[in-house]
């Protein structure tokens, strides 16, 4: 709210204050006696500029690599601004005039792009300022939000019913003198160490995390009998690109919770793709089981929130349920 007020405050200055006053310095009074549709055009076209400029945000653009769209709306701004000079004088004005047709062109020319690069170089000013300080606020707030999570990437990260079932399955096999035992602790000792030893860790390799995912998956199919079938796919053509340590298990923990069922035959997909940065995530399965109305789904909207701090513009999320099936889709632009 502080930010739309100061916002607002800026855009009002400019247009009562500083626009008027930069349209002083040209012979704006003589054009609308003269020439009043070239000068409302000019005006109105600054005023248009201002704030189109302010819309598109330049700066964000450049952050998350938007050249070509930058580039259409610089040619777009060009190309009008280049039009307006070339705005055509009444035939009657231009003789009356003492100066020679060309000279008053030139002139008239000349003013347009000063206006131009004034009004624009203003408000790409402006974009700047406020997206260096809405990164310094989504700076603080990530790492307010960073400070809260620690402590639930402890508790909450791994669902405490699964730790109790896969114990439960561990002291099975261990009881039964399976083979699968000792490769089973194992994996669980590394998926515990790792929790807590990248839990304070901004990011990780992306290796980290599929390993991670890999034991967490194997884990959860030493509990599922042969109705569950697990399918878990993994690409990549850069395994060293970092990534936000435990971000994904939380679809695969949602996926098992919901889609896993102990007398039907159903279907647990998983994959994960990296090619040239672009890291797209998916999961598919059965509704075996269906969540309460009154039961949020705070591990994804939390998933959501903190995709948001760490990957503005650069991510999409998207759930759906059709035909009691459900599919999430996750795509962010890594690099």
């Amino acid at each position: 709210m502080k930010e739309k007020n100061i916002t607002l405050s800026i855009d009002l200055i400019f247009c009562v204050i500083i626009l008027p006053l930069i349209i002083t310095m040209v012979p704006v009074e003589k054009w609308i006696e003269k020439y009043t549709l070239f000068a409302v055009s000019l005006v109105a076209y600054m005023y248009v500029l201002y704030f189109a400029i302010r819309k598109v945000n330049f700066p964000q653009l450049f952050m998350n690599r938007r050249y070509g769209r930058m580039a259409a709306f610089i040619l777009l701004f060009l190309g009008t601004t280049y039009l307006l000079s070339l705005f055509p004088y009444p035939e009657s004005a231009a003789d009356n005039s003492a100066l020679h047709p060309h000279l008053k062109e030139h002139l008239r020319s000349q003013t347009v792009w000063f206006l131009f690069l004034v009004v624009s170089g203003f408000s790409l000013s402006v974009s700047l300022i406020f997206e260096l300080f809405r990164q310094t606020l989504a700076k603080k707030e990530l790492e307010s939000q960073k400070n809260k999570a620690e402590l639930a990437l402890y508790k909450a990260q791994i669902d405490p019913h699964f730790l109790f079932n896969t114990l439960n399955t561990l002291y099975g096999l261990v009881i039964q003198k399976s083979e699968k035992a000792e490769s089973a602790f194992a994996q669980f000792a590394d998926m515990v160490q790792y929790m807590y030893t990248h839990a304070k860790d901004d990011t990780v390799a992306v290796r980290d995390e599929i390993d991670y995912i890999g034991h967490y998956i194997d884990l959860q199919s030493l509990r599922l009998n042969r109705h569950t079938k697990v399918v878990w796919e993994c690409e990549t053509d850069d395994d060293t690109l970092r990534i936000p340590p435990m971000l994904l298990v939380t679809f695969v923990e949602n996926a098992f919770k919901y889609g896993a069922s102990s007398s039907k035959d159903c279907t647990i997909r998983i994959r994960m793709e990296i090619e040239e940065g672009a890291l797209r995530f998916t999961t598919q399965n059965g509704i075996m089981k269906k969540r309460h109305e009154k039961e949020p789904a705070v591990g994804i909207e939390n998933c959501r929130a903190r995709l948001e701090l760490l990957y503005p513009g650069r991510f999409t999320l998207t759930a759906r349920e059709e035909n009691s099936e459900y599919e999430l889709n996750l795509t962010i632009r890594l690099k």
